[in-house]
Parts: structure tokens; C-alpha cells; sequence
């Protein structure tokens, strides 16, 4: 397909159509645009629009209008798998909306009928898989610093270069880095550390100097894992950064077993298949031979000996009481390291001659 041109879908073609039949603009920006001229599929469509949204919503009544400051709106459509989001211009008019975007690939336009509207040369970005400024003086890095992680998001995940100009600035307001809250700042960083190509995400973040305005100095040292939490394990963050409750779970325990025989069936039971699985990209031990490993164990869990507590207590003739803790301790032992069978008849004679 010609790079002036973009077929737009007809369930978005519809909405756009709407508004300028009422006599305002609409176009299709950012990602969609972006992704669409690098044939990457896209499930998130943003238009923007001069439309005031109160006679927006009275056009879409099913539109959810979400107030984003005193200066603009944006309003939200979730129809058929898709996410449709409109927001009024940043400025006067669509040309000042695409220069107050962050990087030209993503100051792209496509009217109606598919015509690309391209003030910022943006498609010959993406043709050249390089990440620039549309503000060639970098004063939208210093009022949004956040566009700093932004751009080696992008440059990460698309595989595309940073302009030299952009490396300069990134390096001269790095530490603007500071003002961010860490929620934004880990929502960037996890889509770097989950990207394939996290490596060079990872080399652009030292080399740039942003580790250290990050929090993040053990960077320099971290050993290059495909998964994420892994990554984060490794940069001692924990109180730098908000987790949630499994990650700060996931992140211990990775750093509890990382020394650990991670072949061992005492290991593995105790820390489980993802958690060993996790410390194995630390330590190249092949994953499969985990899987292996753990799929021939005769239990995983303390629910998968043949007796259970009810039932041990009936043998024992006794009621359940502070016993039973370190006889299931020593049970789960023995079985594990293959001295009886996990069967109702082993498990009766040892039980009952312990």
C-alpha cells in the first residue's frame, strides 16, 4: 500500500464520519498510524477532534467521556475488540496537536479518506526506523520527562535508532527522570524489561546515563534474562519501586533460591516450577530439564500425599494436634527422596512406626 494512504476501517470510519457530518474535524493519529505503516496489528485506535464532547456524547450516547485537565478531553469506545479513544486537539488545530506529540513517528495523521497528513516528516521516520523530536529544541522532554523513557520504549520494541539530537537531550535532562512517579516510571521500564529485544533497551538505558537517575545502578551489572522479573530481581528496587503483591513475592523468592540447587527435588517443592524456572535464566540451567525433573517428583504439594491429615489422625487413633506438623515435614522428606512410596499402604507403615 502507498505510504500516503491508509484504508481506514469501516467501525471507525463511521465515528469519524459522524463528526464531520456535524460539521468538525476528526482524524486518525498516533500509534495506529505508526503501527499500521510498519505492519504491526493494532487494537487501539486514538482520533482526535475539535468536537466539544458534551455534543460528542449526544452523538455517541455509549461513549465514556473521561476529563483529562482543564484544557483537554478524552472520551472512550470499547466496540467488537477495539479501543476507540478521542481526545480534543493539543492547541488550535491539528497542526499544533501533532507538534505538541512526543516523536514524529507518532505525529502522523490520516483523514476520512485515508489520506496521510504528514507536517513532521514522521513517515520518512518510520521509513528510516529512527525515533525524533517533532520540537527540534527538546522542550517537550523537560516538560514531560517521561517521553525520555518513552522514546527508548519505542526504540526498544520497534527496533528503530534514536536521532543523535534526541541522544543529546536525553542525556542533558536525564535527571528530570527524578520528577516522575514511580508507578510511570515502572510502567515504562516493564515494557522494556518484558520486550524481546530488551537487550538494547537495556544498553540505551546505561549508555544514556539514566540508570542512576532511575534508582536503578545495578543495571550496569544485571545479566540479560528473557523474563522481566528477572531483570527486576536482579536491581535491588524493591523500595524504589511500587509492586504488587506477587512481584514482590516472585522478586524474594528469585533472590532466596538463585544460590540454591535449583535440581534438587527439596528445591523444587519448596519454591515451586515457576519460581525455579525464574532463577534458572541467572544460573543457564536449562529449563526443560527443571520441567523434567518436576514432572517425574511423586509430589508437588503437601495435598498430593496419598494420606491426608484427617486420615493419618484416624490411623494414629489421636486428634489432630502439634504432632502432625513435623510428621508431614518428615513425610513430605521421605517421599521426595524416594525412601517410601507415596501410597496409602507405605505411608501407613512409616506413620506407624515413627
Amino acid at each position: 500500500m502507498p505510504k500516503n494512504f491508509i484504508e481506514i476501517p469501516k467501525d471507525l470510519k463511521k465515528y469519524m464520519q459522524l463528526i464531520i457530518d456535524n460539521g468538525y474535524e476528526c482524524y486518525l493519529v498516533g500509534g495506529a498510524v505508526r503501527d499500521h505503516l510498519i505492519n504491526v496489528d493494532n487494537k487501539d485506535f486514538d482520533f482526535c477532534t475539535n468536537i466539544p464532547f458534551d455534543k460528542l456524547k449526544k452523538l455517541i450516547p455509549n461513549i465514556t467521556i473521561m476529563k483529562e485537565n482543564d484544557h483537554r478531553n478524552t472520551a472512550i469506545i470499547r466496540s467488537k475488540g477495539l479501543d476507540i479513544e478521542f481526545s480534543t486537539y493539543r492547541g488550535k488545530d491539528l497542526k499544533e496537536d501533532l507538534f505538541n506529540r512526543d516523536f514524529t513517528i507518532n505525529a502522523i495523521a490520516v483523514d476520512v479518506y485515508g489520506n496521510i497528513i504528514d507536517y513532521y516528516y514522521g513517515v520518512n521516520s518510520v521509513s528510516n526506523k529512527t525515533i525524533s523530536l517533532v520540537d527540534p529544541l527538546g522542550t517537550g522532554l523537560v516538560n514531560d520527562p517521561l517521553r525520555i523513557l518513552r522514546a527508548i520504549r519505542f526504540a526498544t520494541t520497534l527496533n528503530f535508532t534514536l536521532e543523535p539530537k534526541l541522544k543529546t537531550y536525553i542525556k542533558k535532562y536525564a535527571n528530570t527522570l527524578k520528577k516522575l512517579s514511580k508507578d510511570r516510571k515502572k510502567e515504562e521500564l516493564d515494557l522494556i524489561f518484558s520486550s524481546p529485544n530488551k537487550a538494547y533497551g537495556i544498553e540505551l538505558l546505561i549508555n544514556l546515563k539514566l540508570a542512576d537517575a532511575l534508582d536503578i545502578p545495578n543495571l550496569k551489572k544485571a545479566k540479560i534474562t528473557p523474563s522481566m522479573i528477572v531483570t527486576w530481581a536482579q536491581l535491588n528496587a524493591l523500595d524504589k519501586y511500587n509492586f504488587n503483591v506477587i512481584e514482590k513475592e516472585s522478586i524474594n523468592k528469585i533472590n532466596e533460591i538463585k544460590d540454591k540447587n535449583l535440581l534438587d527435588n527439596h528445591t523444587l517443592y519448596n519454591y515451586g516450577l515457576y519460581i525455579c524456572t525464574m532463577a534458572a535464566e541467572l544460573k543457564d540451567i536449562d529449563k526443560r530439564q527443571i520441567n523434567k525433573i518436576y514432572a517425574s517428583m511423586p509430589i508437588k504439594t503437601r495435598l498430593d500425599i496419598a494420606l491426608s491429615p484427617t486420615e493419618i489422625c484416624e490411623i494414629l487413633k489421636k486428634e489432630a494436634g502439634p504432632f502432625l506438623k513435623p510428621l508431614l515435614s518428615n513425610l513430605e522428606n521421605e517421599i521426595l527422596d524416594g525412601n517410601i512410596k507415596n501410597t496409602k499402604e507405605d505411608i501407613t507403615r512409616y506413620i506407624l512406626n515413627e
